[in-house]
C-alpha cells in the first residue's frame, strides 16, 4: 500500500498556505496603507506650510511685500528632517526662493495642487497655491510652491512596512500554530474511534457504539456492518472446520476398516499388497486431513485464547494419559517426571501442541522403546522436554523442520504429515514461548522442548 500524507498534515499544510496568503495580502494592504498615510501627512503639512506663506502676502506702495513665517518651515521639520524648498513667483516673476525649483501644475486661485518631481538629484514632493495680490491699479497672480525631498518620509514608510513585515511573520506562525491545534482536535474523534479498534482483540467484533460527529457517522455504520460480515464469515469457517473434522475421519476409517477386513480374507499376495498399500494411502490421508483441520483449528484459536493459570504437571498427565493406547500398541513406555510449574496459556492449544510432539515421538520410536517426558523450570521459565529412542532429526537444517509439510530426510516410509512441529511451534509462539528442536547427546533420538514463560 502506497503511503500518503496524513489528514491532519494535508489539512495543516492547506491551512499554513491559506496563512501565509493572508500574510502576504496584509503586509501589502498595511504597507500601501502606510505610504498612502505618510503621503497624504506630508501633503497636509505641505498645504499648511504654503497656505501659511500665502496669507502673508501684501501690497505695499503698490508693490507684492512678503515676510516668510518661520511657522511655515518649522510644521515641515516637524515631521522629518528633509531638506525644504521654496519659491514665489509674481506674474511671472521670481520674488524669491529657488529659481530653478521645477515648474507646477496650475490651479484655480486659493486651490492648493500637489506635484513630484526631481530636484538636485533628490525626489521631492511640491504643493502650489495662488493668490490675487492688488499691486498698483490691476489684481497681480502670486504662486507660492514650497517643496521638500522624501528621504524621511520614505523612511518612515519603509520603518512601517518592515513592522508590518515583522507582523506578517508572526501571524503566519500563530496562525499555523492554531491551524495544527484545530486540525488535531477536529480529528480527535476519528482517532478516537481507530483507538477503540486498535485496543480490540482479534476476536472482538461487537459493533462500534460511541457518539461521534455527524460527518463520521456513515464511516460508524460501515465499519460495524464490516464486522458483522466479518464475525458471520468467521463462525462459518469454525463451523466449516468442525463439520469438515468429521465428514474426512468417518469416512476414510471405514475405509480403512474394510481393507483390514480384506486384508485377512484374501490368500493371494499380490492382492494383500495392494491392500496394504491402500491402508498406508488411508493412514497418510486421514492423518493429513487432520492435521491440517487441527492447524486451522489453532490458527482461529491463537486470535482468541484463553490466559488461564495452568499446572504444566496437570496438562502432562491429561495429554499423556490419552496418547498412551497408543503408545501401548507400540510396546512403547511413556516415562514422566514432572515437577510444580506455573504457566498462562490455554490448555486445549498446549494440549495440542503436546499431543503432536508425542504423536511424533510414539510414531518414529522403535518398539519396545521408552519415550520420556520431563518438565523443569528456571527462575523465568518452564520448560516441557520430550526425548525418544528414533532416528533422530536428520542432517537438515534443524529449523526447517517447523515450517508446514517439511519433514527431516531420515523419515523413511513412516507415515506423517509434516505438521506436527508446526502447529507446535505456533501455539509456543502464541504463548510468547518457543520450541526447540534438538538431537540428543548420544545421536539416537530426538529432543523437542516446549518452553514457556512463568506466569
Amino acid at each position: 500500500m502506497t503511503e500518503t500524507r496524513s489528514i491532519s498534515q494535508r489539512l495543516t499544510l492547506l491551512l499554513a498556505g491559506v496563512a501565509a496568503l493572508l500574510s502576504l495580502l496584509s503586509w501589502g494592504m498595511v504597507t500601501g496603507l502606510a505610504r498612502e498615510a505618510t503621503q497624504r501627512t506630508q501633503d497636509n503639512v505641505l498645504a499648511a506650510s504654503t497656505t501659511t506663506i500665502a496669507e502673508t502676502l501684501r501690497s505695499e506702495q503698490g508693490e507684492v511685500r512678503l515676510e516668510l513665517p518661520y511657522a511655515a518651515f518649522a510644521m515641515l521639520d516637524a515631521i522629518s528632517e528633509d531638506r525644504v524648498f521654496y519659491r514665489v513667483t509674481a506674474g511671472g516673476r521670481i520674488l524669491t526662493g529657488y529659481e530653478d525649483l521645477p515648474q507646477t501644475s496650475e490651479g484655480g486661485l486659493g486651490q492648493v495642487t500637489f506635484d513630484s518631481g526631481e530636484y538636485n538629484g533628490a525626489p521631492i514632493r511640491m504643493a502650489s497655491v495662488s493668490r490675487l495680490v492688488l499691486a498698483g491699479a490691476e489684481p497681480l497672480s502670486v504662486t507660492v510652491t514650497v517643496a521638500q525631498t522624501r528621504d524621511g518620509v520614505g523612511a518612515v514608510a519603509s520603518e512601517l512596512s518592515q513592522l508590518a513585515a515583522i507582523l506578517s511573520v508572526a501571524f503566519f506562525f500563530v496562525a499555523v500554530g492554531l491551524s495544527a491545534f484545530a486540525v488535531k482536535t477536529s480529528l480527535r474523534p476519528l482517532n478516537e474511534i481507530a483507538a477503540a479498534v486498535s485496543r480490540r482483540g482479534p476476536s472482538d467484533l461487537r459493533p462500534l457504539m460511541r457518539a461521534a460527529p455527524a460527518d463520521l457517522a456513515p464511516l460508524l455504520t460501515a465499519l460495524n456492518r464490516l464486522m458483522d460480515r466479518l464475525h458471520l464469515s468467521i463462525r462459518r469457517s469454525e463451523d466449516f472446520i468442525a463439520e469438515a473434522a468429521h465428514r474426512i475421519r468417518t469416512p476414510l476409517a471405514t475405509v480403512r476398516t474394510q481393507a483390514e477386513i480384506s486384508l485377512r480374507t484374501v490368500d493371494d499376495e499380490t492382492e494383500k499388497q495392494r491392500l496394504r498399500r491402500m491402508i498406508r494411502a488411508v493412514d497418510e490421508s486421514s492423518r493429513s486431513a487432520g492435521q491440517l483441520l487441527d492447524h486451522a483449528t489453532v490458527a482461529y484459536r491463537t486470535e482468541d485464547m484463553a490466559h488461564d493459570v495452568l499446572d504444566l504437571a496437570d496438562v502432562v498427565r491429561q495429554t499423556v494419559a490419552a496418547v498412551e493406547p497408543t503408545a501401548a500398541m507400540r510396546d512403547i513406555h511413556l516415562e514422566v517426571t514432572s515437577i510444580e510449574a506455573k504457566v498462562l496459556g490455554d490448555a486445549v492449544l498446549l494440549d495440542n501442541a503436546l499431543s503432536n510432539v508425542l504423536d511424533n515421538a510414539i510414531k518414529y520410536s522403535p518398539e519396545d522403546t521408552t519415550v520420556s517426558i520431563y518438565i523443569t523450570r528456571t527462575d523465568a521459565e518452564a520448560r516441557i522436554s520430550v526425548t525418544d529412542d528414533g532416528p533422530g532429526l536428520g542432517d537438515e537444517p534443524i529449523d526447517a523442520l517447523t515450517e508446514r509439510f517439511r519433514r527431516g530426510s531420515n523419515t523413511g516410509g513412516i507415515v506423517g504429515s509434516g505438521l506436527g512441529l508446526t502447529i507446535a511451534s505456533d501455539v509456543l509462539r502464541a504463548h510468547r514461548g518457543r520450541l526447540e528442536l534438538a538431537n540428543t547427546q548420544n545421536g539416537r533420538g530426538a529432543c523437542v522442548s516446549l518452553v514457556l514463560p512463568l506466569s
